[in-house]
């Protein structure tokens, strides 16, 4: 956002500080500064003058001989008896009695200014006759690109300056280019649409300053707009809560031509251009009060009609820019009785612009809903200074000060008089609402001891209405003022935050109550960190492939509809996928053996909808373990060791469980079902899975052939561990005793059946042991294909006493017994 500083000056009544001063005020209170740029020196030498004498050269038929009034004001140059200086002009405009801009010898060109080598001027002979220096065209000058002619000032024309054109007069004084602009960065300004313009600027400058502000008249209060008549206009909007506001009039009678000079020159400093006196009128209202809007030729718009709309979809619109664009039912459209003339609050149609021959307008003054205009700019890639100040919000309780001030602008600059009624279409802006605050409230949050005089001084300043005590009512451009904590933001603000007293707030020192979700994540990373993996982060959002790739169902997938990129289409079904992607390219990167684990959330359509009609986001950890050589043992006994660890750091207990087959499950589809296990925990809730990848799996994810994976529950974890720490688990001083059990069982008789049998056995034998079962081998005689014989390890430990062997009999006698009972094993 440029700002101009001759333009501020314009609406304040008292003396800017110097600028060094006033850029760290706005950069304290008000936004970021990027930039200062200081005009002067580009224009300093930049004289006007009249021309006394305008003759043709002798021997150029183009030139003309000049001679040149500059009051005496530039020393060291060649004059005739007159004083005059001779100059010779090939512009086909110059004349005698004419004032024109003059660069004088030894002078920059301003067009050049920035270069690398600056053009400067010296007196030189062209054909024959002597020049000093040049009468320049705007494009000489940097104010446009018009080379057809020099500028021709017009000392009767009005301009914002009082310098009165003389010759020998500045001409950056004259026109404003002694001036300095100020960049500020526009994120700073998000939130307050107002001060996307140089009056809105204004206001919050002389608001931190501490001086009283008060708007043009035309701006600081609504108009009452006159009855007319003379050309028909129709309005309409069928865009609802899209376009809170349309309003447009009808003018009839202008004339199309370039705008006045101080105009143009204003447009450049504020860095726009000037294209005719219309347009110039539209982005010169624009730039002063932050509000777009938009003139149509009236005899262009078929029926008389303007209205909007929504678009259709695959609905085709050509633009000003001459590119043509595919709507969706999302765009806001402006139509005429015909079709689109322009997508709303982004850019008008070529169809109905102005141009010279343009007599009748229709002046178009509309408020459109933020959020649409930011997603039509991005998803059609259109960036201009509409969408800039459309996309923030801009207030609609403006809209009739804005058309009346366009209107009378028009009329001034093109002839012209209004020849419709003012039309007011769609949902009327709600009205401002007051804030009630009490001077407690404020000072208590800011530290200050502010009276009720000093906090309604500090609002006055700019024009932020106080009444009854603290009542505070927002003026109709701001739209950011809705509760009481926004008035202590603009107290402490203009007050100035590097004033409040340092010294922290009275609170009270209660500690926070522990997130249980946070602390069983970052107990989760631990664990696993300990055991060798890796954390990675990956989006939540994934390619149609991806999920193709885990055997998952793309259709229960939310696909977005503003996707960042096209490898990011769908919200993910589950966390692992993410990270086989991620496998074969650390093994490629030379990495033969890792794992890695993310703990992310999942969403499908699938699951059920919270009360707010939104879906659930189940969290899980997800971790995959990959070796590139072979491993002693299947790859899921590396991974359940991995899990198993975890789960014994946070002190839970769990058994493991063939995978139903029958159950649908997406967090499940890649796993090969007849290799993997459920965790399942004391309460039969299921915690994850643990296992193989099926082979299509790992083939399209291009895995290596050993690798397991896991994917446990987050919300499942934390109802089982709470938020009260880890489980201490207090060692033993007593030493252990283990045995060795041999059981012999029919070959269909799985691993779980016999460990879980194994483990009721003993689970109800008491508090005083504590008792642990882990497999040693599995053993098939080649003679004696129908039955296994599956070692179990028994280990026993007390924290009271030193167990002897003979405490170990009952509870082999126990597992032998149970087993033998349940599964017809034999103790071998």
């Amino acid at each position: 956002m440029k700002i101009s500083i001759n333009t501020i000056k314009q609406f304040i009544d008292f003396e800017l500080p110097p600028i060094d001063e006033l850029v760290a005020r706005i950069n304290q209170q008000l936004g970021q500064v990027d930039e200062v740029i200081d005009l002067s020196p580009k224009y300093k030498d930049v004289i006007i003058v009249k021309v006394v004498s305008c003759e043709k050269h002798s021997d150029a038929d183009r030139l003309s001989v000049c001679l040149v009034d500059d009051g005496g004001v530039v020393p060291d140059i060649e004059r005739n008896s007159d004083g005059l200086i001779q100059v010779v002009c090939g512009a086909p405009n110059v004349h005698e009695g004419i004032f024109a801009p003059w660069l004088p010898p030894r002078s920059t060109v301003p067009s050049s200014f920035n270069d690398a080598e600056p053009f400067v001027l010296d007196a030189r002979e062209l054909r024959g006759v002597k020049s000093n220096g040049m009468l320049a065209a705007a494009d000489e000058l940097a104010l446009g690109n018009d080379h057809t002619g020099i500028i021709e000032i017009d000392p009767a024309e009005w301009r914002p300056t009082a310098v009165e054109i003389v010759p020998g007069a500045s001409f950056a004084k004259a026109f404003g280019l002694d001036d300095t602009i100020i960049d500020i960065e526009n994120k700073m300004f998000t939130h307050r649409p107002d001060l996307f313009g140089q009056i809105g600027i204004a206001r919050e400058i002389a608001g931190i300053l501490g001086h009283k502000f008060v708007s043009p008249s035309w701006y600081g209060s609504m108009p009452t707009f006159s009855k007319a008549s003379g050309l028909d206009l129709k309005v309409f909007n069928e865009a609802g809560d899209k376009v809170p506001r349309f309003m447009a009039i009808a003018i009839k009678g202008v004339t199309i031509g370039p705008s006045p000079l101080w105009l143009q020159v204003e447009l450049v400093r504020l860095g726009s251009k000037s294209i005719n006196n219309v347009v110039d009128a539209t982005n010169y209202t624009m730039l002063l009060t932050a509000q777009p809007t938009h003139a149509y030729d009236y005899d262009k718009l078929h029926g008389a009609t303007l209205g909007a709309r929504m678009a259709k979809n695959g609905e085709p619109t050509t633009l000003l820019n001459s590119k043509s664009y595919n709507l969706t039912e999302d765009d806001i459209v402006i139509v005429d009785g015909a079709g689109i003339v322009g997508v709303g609050g982004v850019m008008g149609g070529g169809n109905s612009e102005v141009s010279a021959t343009t007599t009748n307008l229709v002046l178009e003054v509309a408020s459109f809903d933020m959020y649409s205009i930011r997603k039509t700019s991005m998803r059609h890639g259109l960036f201009t200074d509409a969408v800039t100040r459309f996309n923030k919000g801009q207030s609609a309780l403006q809209n009739p000060v804005i058309l009346n001030f366009l209107m009378k602008s028009v009329c001034d600059m093109a002839g012209g008089e209004q020849a419709s009624d003012a039309r007011d279409e769609g949902a009327r802006p709600p009205k401002t609402v007051p804030v009630s605050v009490t001077p407690e409230f404020i000072n208590k949050r800011i530290g200050l001891k502010l009276s009720p005089a000093n906090i309604k001084a500090i609002l006055d300043n700019v024009e932020i209405g106080v009444k009854d005590g603290l009542a505070v009512t927002p003026p109709f451009w701001r739209t950011d003022i809705e509760l009481p904590e926004d008035v202590i933001e603009e107290v402490g603000r203009l007050y100035g935050f590097d004033k409040l007293p340092r010294e922290l707030p009275q609170r009270s020192t209660v500690p926070t109550p522990e997130n249980g979700r946070l602390i069983i994540k970052q107990r989760v990373r631990q664990s696993l960190r300990r055991a060798g993996a890796n954390e990675v982060l990956t989006y939540s959002f994934v390619h149609e492939r991806t999920l193709v790739r885990a055997g998952q169902e793309v259709s229960r997938a939310y696909k977005l509809s503003n996707a960042l990129s096209p490898e990011l289409q769908y919200y993910r079904l589950s966390v692992l996928p993410s990270l086989l992607d991620k496998v074969n390219m650390d093994i490629r990167a030379g990495y033969d053996d890792f794992a890695l684990f993310e703990i992310g959330k999942a969403h499908s359509k699938a699951t059920e909808l919270d009360n707010e009609g939104l879906p659930l986001e189940p969290e899980y950890i997800d971790f995959v373990i990959a070796h590139k050589q072979p491993l002693t043992g299947a790859p899921y006994y590396h991974a359940r060791r991995m899990v198993e660890y975890l789960i014994d750091n946070l002190g839970i207990e769990v058994t493991y469980q063939p995978i139903d087959t029958t159950k649908d499950n997406d967090t499940w589809a890649p796993f090969e079902a007849s290799r993997s296990a459920q965790l399942v925990t004391r309460d039969g809730v299921s915690l994850g899975i643990v296992g193989e990848l099926r082979n299509e799996v790992r083939t399209k994810f291009k895995l290596p052939e050993y690798v397991a994976a896991a994917s446990l529950s987050i919300d499942v974890l934390e109802t089982l561990t709470g938020v009260d720490g880890y489980r201490y688990k207090v060692l033993s001083r007593f030493p252990s005793i283990s045995r060795d059990i041999s059981l012999r069982v029919k070959v269909g008789v799985s691993y779980h059946e016999l460990f879980r049998a194994a483990w009721h056995a003993v689970a109800s034998l008491g508090d005083e042991l504590d008792i642990t079962i882990e497999p040693v081998s599995i053993y098939q005689a080649a003679e004696d294909t129908s039955h296994k014989t599956t070692t179990l390890h028994i280990v026993l430990t007390s924290v009271e006493r030193t167990l002897q062997d003979s405490d170990a009999n009952p509870i082999i006698e126990a597992i032998a017994h149970e087993v033998g009972k349940v599964l017809g094993a034999e103790l071998v």
